[in-house]
């Protein structure tokens, strides 16, 4: 019989790809978007998300190209946060979890986190400031709205990446001492 554990981490494994893949996805059509927004903008309507700033960029291209930075940021970021749990699942080896791969690679996803929840948050800020300003920025709340639960789960995988790397020291000491 397998171990459940086992179980549930092939799980969470096949989740986490299908999610990369999905990130992917949805930054790669973001940047398409965004090239014919630019080369072809009467294109844009009949491709991902609909995403048709025009009227953005005809108001102001440095707000355009600000915003689309932004929104592009995020999502290759999330898709590289993804591609980091998933480089993670590959060595986790779950008899010994402690180990400086695994520690490194916790505080790499930290990171990524912490960056898309303050980049998410800036974005949002600028936005509602632009919004105020007379510019429509109402499609692209959608990327930015989860800005706070990025930042509240770039603390708590912090915290486990610091037990990690105290869970390592104390593991090579033990081992020097034998």
């Amino acid at each position: 019989m397998i171990n459940v554990n086992k179980l549930v981490f092939i799980i969470l494994h096949v989740i986490s790809w299908l999610i990369f893949v999905g990130l992917s996805i949805e930054a790669g059509g973001l940047i398409v978007n965004f090239i014919f927004s630019v080369f072809k903008p009467e294109m844009v309507g009949n491709l991902y998300q609909k995403l048709d700033l025009s009227k953005l960029h005809q108001q102001s291209e440095m707000v355009f190209y600000g915003m689309y930075a932004f929104v592009l940021f995020i999502s290759i970021l999330k898709a590289i946060l993804f591609y980091v749990v998933i480089q993670l699942q590959f060595k986790l080896d779950l008899t010994k979890p402690f180990s400086r791969f695994v520690s490194n690679k916790i505080s790499q996803i930290s990171h990524y986190t912490f960056s898309i929840g303050i980049l998410s948050h800036v974005a949002r800020q600028i936005a509602n400031s632009l919004q105020i300003q007379g510019y429509e920025i109402d499609k692209l709340s959608q990327f930015w709205v989860d800005s706070s639960a990025f930042i509240t789960m770039a603390a708590i995988i912090y915290i486990i990446s610091v037990i990690f790397k105290k869970g390592i020291e104390l593991q090579e000491e033990n081992e020097l001492t034998i």
